[in-house]
């Protein structure tokens, strides 16, 4: 998702291939000879192909620097890539237990177990040092960490868990943005 929202913010032109991760494409010879870790998404620009959602949207602001999805400032680039890199190695339990298809699909998970819970809030903690009271985003203005965490928190949110309503109104904020739109309105296979 944000590498595909990196490439609208930047206005991009892009083509969009699909994987089938159920049937997995991804550990095909030949998308795994591109992807290097055989994961999606895997960003083709000429002759290099980079895999990794924060490795490529840095690469997307280093290559296309017109429009810029990091803050300028080196300490928040720093702080929105330590956001990411967070988001993906931490709080398993909430991934495991609402999965994008609670984003995507409107499925319906249990009650969250207590480690689910004690990552929520850990999750909550955190988003609510970084959000200043008179900021609609992370660090004054958007940037691609926005919309990670935003979909971190939408997985709570949109399966009716208890989130703080703060971070209720960022996260629909963030979710309002055109280009996290024309993501979600792409027509997904049935699960």
């Amino acid at each position: 998702m944000s590498v595909f929202v990196a490439l609208h913010e930047k206005k991009l032109p892009f083509d969009l291939s699909t994987v089938d991760l159920g049937g997995h494409a991804n550990r095909e010879a030949s998308y795994a000879a591109k992807s290097l870790t055989q994961r999606v998404p895997t960003l083709t620009h000429g002759d290099f192909s980079l895999s990794e959602s924060s490795a490529i949207t840095e690469y997307l602001d280093d290559a296309f620097p017109e429009t810029i999805v990091y803050p300028r400032d080196h300490h928040l680039r720093a702080r929105a890539r330590q956001v990411q890199a967070w988001l993906r190695s931490d709080l398993m339990p909430i991934r495991q237990e609402r999965p994008t298809e609670v984003v995507f699909y409107g499925y319906r998970g249990a009650p969250l177990t207590p480690a689910a819970n004690a990552a929520a809030q850990k999750l909550f903690s955190a988003a609510t040092a970084l959000l200043s009271a008179d900021t609609a985003d992370l660090f004054g203005t958007w940037c691609i960490a926005d919309t990670d965490l935003t979909l971190m928190l939408n997985r709570l949110i949109l399966n009716g868990d208890p989130v703080p309503s703060e971070l209720i109104d960022y996260a629909t904020r963030q979710w309002e943005r055109p280009s996290v739109q024309r993501w979600i309105e792409l027509n997904r296979p049935p699960l």
